[in-house]
């Protein structure tokens, strides 16, 4: 009898005459990627499934996404008192596996937060090309996206959330004018058109996706206690509304493993495994950029030790130049209703190494559920001859988890503590408000000097004006004064030639000059 783990692989099922020869995908192999492909109801799922149980056995972390949220019951052990226990049993009979139920280690994520721990990044980590094709901007508002991403980076403004997004974007458009000489002119209406796009992903749930703490890859490679890999089911089930959210997190999830992970050559087993579920939503009405990033990431990622499964209905959604790069694939049931099922129909079939003693094309369109046309690489990384295949029962629970169990799991996980409290640090938005704060404030005392001064200068003219409309002393009496002594005439003299120059002088704008200055002394001094 086989187990869950061969000599050099993860037994998958029972191929051949009598489905009595194990099929193995060989863990040295594992991260030269796959694909799982197939129509409704014909078992990817399940495929899906024990593919995770395997790696999982062999100590290889997993991740992947519970699109319709059955993959939960990963966490328990299947039961004897199920109801496909006994057709489980006659097909282990049958390929020859030894069924043991046991449940695996999982961790349960949600970008959501309500089936599972939070998951999170900034909106600097993101980028703009990722978010731009979140947002489904065009060139014009993807150039002023890069812009406010730049100016964020030159002037240290951390972009954590997308309150920190909008605040930024706020600030470029005020600054339009004065950036234009550097960067190229940034159309308001542009930065406008991302605001609304922002608006829209909020109401979708997506700003709950952005902040902090950030998701550490290093909390998805994981053993247990046991050398068991880690299983990290991302709920997905309320994701799948915003299908472009659902694969740009995806891509993104990619891309940083790309960039973080070291390269490890060709490693005994992969560090990671990565099935991404719904493939086709990554592919659909994506620009060429996107695509050719996919397709990098797919060719160089492998050599970080991470391997990518592909997990959609027809193996024509994936573009050719990443299909050629899936080496190990199961093909369930595809239905040739139409003049094109009948096209991708054949052409998938090309896709196969031939075996003499079936035509695959037919194979692939009569294979009933629970059974796969496979191939896997051999020795030296050469396809395996195409094989029906019986798919091996699950050991674990083939159904979802109840709430309790699900809870139960993310009590003992010990993320919790980690993740389940979002924390707002200082970034963008609150430089950027404090910033305004201060020019306001400088503005409101720059306003305050200049009516100050204001008021000195009116109080100033208001004097002169009197001076100005000032008549000179006339006595009433035309009769000649008493005179009086030689000293007092001469004061009296004095006093009067003073007078009389003053008065003249006030007439002239030298005079005024004069006396303005005085009077200016007079005010400072009080």
């Amino acid at each position: 009898m086989t187990g869950v783990l061969t000599e050099d692989g993860v037994f998958v099922g029972g191929g051949g005459e009598g489905y009595g020869v194990p099929q193995q995908l060989t863990l040295k192999y594992g991260n030269r990627h796959g694909l799982i492909a197939g129509a409704t109801g014909t078992g990817k799922t399940v495929t899906l499934q024990i593919l995770a149980e395997g790696f999982s056995s062999a100590g290889v972390p997993v991740f992947m996404a519970d699109v319709k949220g059955d993959l939960s019951g990963i966490a328990a052990a299947g039961s004897e008192t199920g109801k496909l226990h006994k057709p489980f049993m006659e097909r282990a009979e049958t390929i020859g596996f030894d069924l043991n139920y046991r449940s695996y280690p999982t961790v349960f994520w949600d970008m959501f937060g309500k089936k599972g721990h939070p998951v999170r990044t900034t909106v600097s980590e993101m980028g703009p090309l990722l978010l731009s094709r979140l947002l489904g901007l065009n060139d014009t508002q993807e150039g002023a996206l890069n812009i406010a991403f730049h100016l964020a980076d030159k002037e240290g403004l951390a972009l954590l959330d997308l309150d920190d997004l909008r605040a930024m974007l706020r600030h470029v458009g005020e600054q339009a004018k004065e950036i234009a000489l550097e960067y190229g002119n940034v159309d308001v209406r542009s930065v406008g058109a991302i605001q609304r796009q922002l608006l829209v992903l909020e109401n979708q749930g997506g700003d709950q996706f952005f902040g902090e703490p950030a998701l550490e890859l290093s909390d998805l490679i994981r053993t247990d206690s046991n050398g068991m890999g880690q299983i990290n089911l991302l709920a997905a089930d309320q994701l799948m509304a915003s299908p472009q959210l659902y694969a740009t997190f995806l891509l993104w999830l990619l891309s940083e493993l790309f960039e973080e992970l070291p390269e490890v050559g060709n490693p005994d087993k992969p560090k990671l495994v990565f099935f991404f579920d719904e493939a086709h939503l990554l592919f659909d009405d994506a620009p060429k950029a996107m695509v050719d990033k996919v397709e990098q990431v797919a060719r160089l990622i492998r050599s970080k030790g991470v391997g990518v499964y592909f997990i959609t209905q027809n193996p024509t959604d994936v573009p050719d130049g990443i299909l050629s790069q899936l080496g190990n694939r199961v093909q369930h049931a595809l239905r040739a209703f139409t003049a094109r099922d009948q096209r991708d129909l054949k052409r998938a079939a090309e896709n196969y190494r031939t075996n003499p003693r079936f035509d695959t094309e037919i194979a692939i369109k009569e294979v009933g559920t629970g059974e796969a046309v496979t191939s896997f690489l051999q020795s030296k990384g050469v396809p395996g001859v195409v094989e029906r295949t019986l798919v091996r029962p699950p050991q674990s629970r083939l159904g979802p988890l109840t709430d309790a169990e699900r809870a139960d799991v993310m009590a003992h996980s010990g993320f919790g503590a980690k993740y389940d409290t979002t924390v707002d640090r200082d970034s963008a938005q609150e430089i950027l408000a404090r910033r305004a704060d201060a020019a306001a404030k400088e503005a409101a005392e720059a306003e305050a000097k200049a009516s100050a001064q204001s008021g000195a200068a009116s109080k100033l003219d208001d004097s002169f004006a009197e001076f100005n409309n000032a008549r000179r002393y006339e006595p009433a009496s035309k009769t000649k004064p008493r005179k009086t002594s030689t000293r007092s005439s001469r004061s009296d003299s004095v006093v009067t030639t003073f007078g009389k120059s003053l008065a003249r002088q006030l007439g002239t704008k030298t005079g005024q000059a004069l006396v303005r200055g005085v009077l200016g002394s007079l005010f400072k001094s009080r």
